[in-house]
């Protein structure tokens, strides 16, 4: 089979990335925004940035490992009404590896029940926290990737791919912060052994491939499951600026008259307070609570500016709380 292997290193079959489409997006419309929601874009967009670094820190890996394999970036993978980003598959001659990247700040602590609990400082202060699994975050990708494999096999040896399936494809958190400290002395074996730094990723496959009893396939089968994957991978249709969009298009206190704002900082007894707000429909009566305070809100109109007219929700500590809740444009 030597003979017909001619691929010397990594292959990047596919390496644009869809958090590179993300933090465009978010860059753009943080010039037409302000106040809390400009604030929110930012955070936003540090958290892409440093999940971009981070994957770039495991593309760095990679691309000096000297192994044959095919390499693909961010698949965007769906399947009977469900779907995946991946931020890596590797394919090499023995094991296809599916790779979770994770850009955290703070220590890593792996739990005994396989809790992941991230540590870290900030001034005088030490900090713990709960954060989802990405054991099980990567465990979703696999079964997806699973179902989509198998189907493409005789019943008859689906059952052996499926048999077999955790054996060839490997399950892998990466952990791309140099400064990340992992501690997994009371986890479980098959829980650390699928969470590693990224400065021991390509010692990893190196260990995985040279595993007793692995089938070695040939390069041009590499590329053709490459080109597999590749060619079912789809666009991700995700518009990162949808939830920032329908804020910049609620009311705020601007648009609220000058009437309503006196009588708001200086409350008027209830008969007269009614007469001011609007009445609500019968099947608007339901109590709506304060997103920011959880005090109840009242039911507004829009005096000026470009929302005049519309309905809005403004909560009942205006103007100690500004929380606002848009409603859609009504008749009378």
């Amino acid at each position: 089979m030597s003979l017909f292997n001619w691929l010397k290193g990594p292959i990047f079959y596919k390496d644009d990335s869809d958090a590179e489409r993300q933090l465009a997006q978010l860059e753009a419309l943080l010039k037409k925004t302000s106040g809390e929601t400009e604030k929110a874009i930012k955070r936003e967009i540090m958290l892409v940035q440093a999940g971009i670094a981070g994957e770039k820190q495991v593309r760095f890996e990679l691309e000096n490992s000297h192994i044959p394999m095919y390499v693909l970036h961010d698949l965007y993978l769906e399947h009977d009404g469900l779907t995946s980003q991946i931020d890596y598959l590797i394919i090499t001659r023995q094991h296809q590896f599916v790779l979770e990247c994770k850009n955290l700040y703070g220590d890593i602590e792996i739990t005994r029940n396989g809790d992941f609990v991230r540590s870290f400082s900030y001034g005088s202060f030490r900090k713990k926290e709960g954060i989802y699994s990405p054991i099980t975050q990567n465990r979703r990708h696999m079964e997806l990737i699973k179902q989509i494999r198998a189907e493409q096999r005789s019943v008859l040896m689906r059952g052996v791919f499926e048999k077999n399936f955790f054996q060839n494809y490997r399950s892998v958190v990466v952990l791309s912060n140099p400064q990340t400290v992992l501690n997994t002395r009371y986890a479980k074996k098959e829980i650390y052994n699928q969470v590693i730094r990224a400065d021991q990723l390509v010692e990893y496959i190196r260990k995985v491939d040279a595993e007793p009893g692995s089938v070695s396939c040939s390069d041009k089968e590499m590329e053709e499951l490459a080109k597999f994957f590749l060619d079912i991978c789809k666009p991700n249709p995700t518009d990162y600026t949808e939830k920032y969009l329908d804020l910049l298009s609620e009311p705020t206190t601007e648009d609220v008259s000058p009437q309503e704002t006196e009588q708001e900082e200086q409350p008027a007894p209830a008969e007269s307070k009614q007469a001011v707000e609007p009445a609500a429909e019968p099947e608007q009566q339901e109590t709506v609570l304060c997103p920011r305070c959880g005090a109840p809100m009242v039911k507004r109109q829009a005096q000026k500016g470009k929302n005049a007219g519309n309905y809005f929700y403004g909560c009942s500590n205006f103007p100690k709380c500004r929380g606002i809740v848009s409603i859609e444009q009504e008749t009378d």
